[in-house]
């Protein structure tokens, strides 16, 4: 597989439990992450530095958790040309909601892929990271195809498993 890594940044600790789900599903293609906390409001020039240089070092993807204002992500847009994927994280009055908006309402030509609120949308910002490198990274396209494939087989099974337990109930 690709050197290419992918840099995780987060706008506090706290959103370490949400962002461990994008970390599991790369750590499952063999994907290297790397993981930050950093603020686009509190840090912006130790964010800068941290994405210039994750860029050099061969960075693929970048993942943004954040919540509330969630600048993060967009932040980072506007520093690389590489693929940034926000994740919203769910927390304050708004659960979430307000991350979400802050998030995909990037002007035009900076653009954040941004995936749901919270742990799902965390998992999905995994899933997408390791599709985008697979554009380039055979051995992970087929990685990422076969999980598929086992996906839909899970699903197959648990239909069977309803069906075989309704009918014994007829």
């Amino acid at each position: 597989m690709s050197d290419k890594f992918v840099a995780i940044l987060m706008g506090s600790d706290s959103d370490l439990p949400i962002v461990q789900n994008a970390i599991d599903v790369l750590t499952k293609f063999g994907i290297r992450t790397e993981v930050k906390v950093t603020s686009a409001h509190r840090t912006p020039q130790v964010t800068h530095d941290f994405v210039t240089d994750a860029e050099k070092r061969g960075c693929g993807v970048f993942i943004c958790a954040a919540g509330l204002a969630a600048h993060l992500a967009g932040a980072v847009a506007a520093i690389t040309t590489r693929p940034v994927i926000g994740i919203p994280v769910d927390c304050g009055p708004l659960n979430g909601v307000d991350a979400l908006y802050s998030t995909v309402m990037m002007p035009g030509g900076i653009p954040v892929a941004t995936v749901a609120i919270g742990k799902a949308g965390a998992k999905n910002a995994g899933f997408l990271a390791a599709q985008i490198l697979a554009v380039s990274d055979e051995e992970l396209d087929k990685a990422v195809k076969e999980q598929r494939k086992q996906a839909a087989g899970e699903v197959i099974a648990k239909d069977k498993a309803l069906q075989e337990k309704l009918a014994g109930n007829n």
